[in-house]
């Protein structure tokens, strides 16, 4: 159960730090500095950079549909993560 809760751990701070990234794009950070920062500290961390950097000059660049597809995935993954967390993997022997 451990191992469980530990996979949805890791698995929703790399979706969550993709979706940082995907925000970090249209910003002077950038895709890759966004999403490195918030995989190695916490996407929280990196969600505050990227609002603290200045916006790229010439619009907003749309990703459509995947950033809101990540974005579910990463939400999902950490609320299994929360869940499993709190009731320590009783939630899977119903």
């Amino acid at each position: 159960m451990v191992l469980l809760t530990v996979i949805f751990g890791i698995l929703s701070g790399c979706f969550l730090s993709v979706l940082v990234g995907i925000l970090g794009s249209g910003r002077k950070l950038g895709f890759g500095w966004s999403f490195l920062l918030s995989l190695l500290f916490t996407p929280v961390v990196g969600l505050i950079c990227v609002i603290i950097s200045d916006p790229l000059p010439g619009g907003e660049q749309r990703w459509g549909c995947l950033g809101a597809f990540v974005a579910v995935l990463g939400f999902l993954f950490l609320a299994a993560f929360l869940s499993l967390l709190i009731t320590g993997g009783l939630a899977l022997a119903i």
